[in-house]
């Protein structure tokens, strides 16, 4: 099984600030286990290891990683041993969620750390597989999750020629393009697109959990070894990575977060959830308030999350008593 996906829909939202307008590039459309950008990554690190000649994968996230899911479930389709390294949260906390139900029912060999012990976690597991005759492909590099950045990278800056495909039918150019901003790579990879394209719009990752300092250093070096060899200038200040919206960090929301996310579902029918792209939908709605953008053409990239909708629905409740002339309580026996 080769992986081709065909370009993802962009479509003028209906949702206005009465300023701009605003556009959403479907990533979570794509069609495979719930879609988002990490189907493109998996995809281009299944390639990867089947060129290095490599035979089983080890992947790593927290029990909210669309990735861990979707390496699980491509392992499973591809029926290639899978080993999955999942570290508690910062608080030592361990939650269940539909994403970490999945990884575990794919039949992956779940492997639980602490957040101080993934290096250690990482260098057993490659160990493991080694001692077990398998050739493991751990898809962040190095035991320090360094060496292996361009791989994905390569995904978005693909789907950064996508866009500009778009702007040419449409006779029209996005003025900011915004996205969840989360390991950096998909900010990485459309901020390659763009240097190689001399284009110069801002391309805003809202940090989902990073610090300012951590997550641009990170980008940059993701720039510097992508773009390597060829002839492009570029500065940190081609970065735009905003923190201002992590609020208590990574899986943290606040009410604000779940207002924007009910209403691009009422408006749109379009599910946010509230650790990537509700957060990131509501993080460039105050960073366009902030900086007084008006009369502007905005793309937000849908990086998917859909499984973890369904975890926060009930924190949702689309529509109110507020909003409904009727009590939706009453009984009809």
């Amino acid at each position: 099984m080769e992986e081709h996906f065909s370009p993802t829909q962009i479509h003028k939202l209906n949702y206005s600030d009465g300023l701009n307008d605003f556009y959403i590039k479907r990533e979570d459309l794509l069609p495979f286990s719930f879609g988002g950008n990490k189907v493109r990554f998996a995809s281009e690190y299944f390639k990867d290891m089947k060129r290095l000649n490599y035979d089983c994968i080890i992947s790593y996230g927290n029990s909210r990683s669309n990735l861990n899911r979707i390496i699980a479930n491509m392992s499973k389709v591809k029926n290639i041993p899978c080993y999955v390294i999942s570290p508690a949260d910062e608080s030592g906390e361990r939650i269940e969620t539909n994403n970490s139900r999945m990884v575990k029912n794919f039949g992956v060999t779940f492997i639980p750390c602490k957040k101080e012990n993934v290096s250690q976690t990482v260098s057993w597991v490659l160990n493991e597989c080694k001692s077990n005759g398998l050739k493991p492909y751990y898809i962040y590099g190095d035991i320090y999750g360094k060496g292996n950045e361009k791989v994905a990278i390569k995904a978005y800056v693909e789907v950064y020629n996508e866009i500009l495909e778009f702007e040419k039918d449409s006779q029209f150019s996005f003025d900011y393009i915004f996205l969840a901003s989360a390991t950096g790579t998909t900010q990485s990879g459309l901020i390659c697109g763009r240097l190689l394209n001399g284009d110069n719009r801002q391309i805003v990752g809202i940090s989902i959990a990073r610090k300012k300092a951590n997550g641009k250093e990170i980008i940059l070096n993701n720039i510097r070894e992508y773009l390597k060899g060829d002839e492009v200038l570029f500065k940190e200040e081609d970065i735009c990575f905003e923190d201002k919206y992590v609020v208590d960090g990574y899986g943290e929301y606040n009410i604000e977060i779940i207002k924007v996310i009910k209403d691009i579902l009422n408006t749109d029918g379009i599910p946010l959830d509230p650790t990537y792209t509700g957060k990131a939908f509501w993080g460039m709605r105050e960073f366009l308030k902030q900086k007084k953008i008006e009369g502007k053409k905005i793309l937000f990239m849908h990086t998917g999350g859909t499984p973890l909708f369904f975890d926060y629905l009930n924190k949702i409740n689309v529509g109110t008593e507020d909003e409904h002339p009727y009590n939706t309580n009453v009984s009809f026996c």
